[in-house]
This record gives structure tokens, C-alpha cells and sequence, in this order.
């Protein structure tokens, strides 16, 4: 498997190349922004790792420019630590971010974890008729890891598509922020409750923009969330 490191400090990036390489593997790096996209697009990655101070582009317009075209496995690792980065590399669509100084073993424990999870929702099961949830105009396809609105197909990120599926799954149930983001992030993920929100939003951007009347998820003041049906 391929890794894309996106990084402009070479003896960072390439401790990180030492460490996925030892895990087995294999890792391209770029050292600006605008190389750095080049390579996403026309290379076939199972995660990208990207600074977002680079020369060139920064972080946050590269993972916007990619989650334009593709869901593949995003992580963030910056010096940038404040809530309001982290808030906002989330909220582009990144399944996580780390702050430096990191560790390499937990950021290779983070690689593998994010593959494993983004392999498990994308393969496609040898079924004779995919698994589709359908409700109103939305159409979710379990399967193929893919969601239409009015046959449209609309682009889901990892951590947006997991929280969908999961609050489609259970209609007309509110669940508030804390047991959502323990449920879609885990218990000992990084991170806070404010990154549901986040995601919610960029949902509902998504499936509910053009939609009139009732919306999919409703806000419940005060208690959190649920998926109206």
C-alpha cells in the first residue's frame, strides 16, 4: 500500500517514511503544496498525510481540493495546535489530525487503523443485489460505500459517511453529541464533541441543501440529534 507524505521539513518527512516503511509501506513524499496535490490526484493512495504550513498551498486547500474528487483516508499532522485548526482541518473533511511533536508509532497506529476502517466501508460484497437504504429522495448503498440524493451521487468522506449510515439506521432516535462521537470516533479517539457538529453541518450541506420541507437530520435543542423518517 501506498502512503502520500505532504510535508516541506524533509527529516520529518522522512522519519515518517521510516516508520510506514518498516510497517511495510510503501511511501511517496512531496515537500510543497502544489506538488503535493499533483501527486494525490494522479496517484493511487491509501492515505495521505498532509502539514498544513506548506510552501505553495497550504493543507487546508489541498484536502478541500481532494475530498472534491475523492474519500480517500486523510490525516493532518501540524505544528498548528489551537481548537480552531483543528476544528477546520476536521470540518474540510480530514479523519484526523495530529499535532507535532507526535509520536511515529502512534501516528503508523493511526495509518493502519484509518485504512483498515476506509477498506471495511469501501469493499463491496459478493451479493447478488447491493445493500441500499433508501429513504425519501437519499439513497445510501452500503456495499459500494456510496450515497444519492435524487440519483445523484453526493461525496461522503469516511467519518461523514459512517455518521450518516449510523443516524439513518436508527430513525426518529435522538442521540446527543457525546454518544455520537464516541460511537463514529471511538472512546480514546483525539478530539471533541464539537467535531460532530462540524460533520452534521457538512451533511446536511450535502443531502438536505435543495430539499423542501421536513430535513433528514433535525437538530433536538438541547438533547442533540435525530434522523427524521
Amino acid at each position: 500500500m501506498k502512503i502520500l507524505i505532504i510535508e516541506d521539513d524533509l527529516s520529518i518527512a522522512e522519519l515518517e517514511n521510516d516508520y510506514l516503511t518498516m510497517s511495510g509501506f510503501e511511501c511517496d513524499i512531496a515537500t510543497d503544496g502544489n506538488s503535493g496535490l499533483e501527486k494525490a490526484r494522479s496517484g493511487d493512495y491509501a492515505l495521505i498525510i498532509v502539514d498544513i504550513m506548506l510552501p505553495g498551498r497550504d493543507g487546508f486547500s489541498i484536502c478541500k481540493e481532494i475530498r472534491a474528487e475523492s474519500d480517500v483516508p486523510i490525516i493532518f499532522l501540524s505544528a498548528k495546535s489551537d481548537e480552531i485548526d483543528k476544528v477546520r482541518g476536521l470540518g474540510l473533511g480530514a479523519d484526523d489530525y495530529m499535532t507535532k511533536p507526535f509520536s511515529p508509532s502512534e501516528l503508523v497506529a493511526r495509518v493502519k487503523s484509518h485504512i483498515a476502517r476506509y477498506e471495511k466501508l469501501t469493499a463491496v460484497a459478493n451479493k447478488a443485489k447491493p445493500d441500499v437504504l433508501t429513504i425519501g429522495g437519499l439513497k445510501i448503498d452500503k456495499n459500494a460505500h456510496r450515497v444519492y440524493v435524487d440519483d445523484n451521487e453526493v461525496a461522503m468522506p469516511v467519518k461523514e459517511y459512517e455518521l450518516l449510515l449510523f443516524l439513518a439506521e436508527n430513525p426518529n432516535i435522538v442521540f446527543n453529541k457525546e454518544r455520537l462521537f464516541d460511537r463514529i470516533w471511538g472512546m480514546d479517539a483525539m478530539g471533541d464533541v464539537s467535531t460532530v457538529t462540524v460533520h452534521i453541518q457538512r451533511i446536511r450541506d450535502k443531502i438536505d441543501k435543495n430539499r423542501s420541507g421536513n430535513k433528514f437530520i433535525e437538530t433536538v435543542w438541547g438533547a442533540g440529534y435525530r434522523f427524521r423518517v
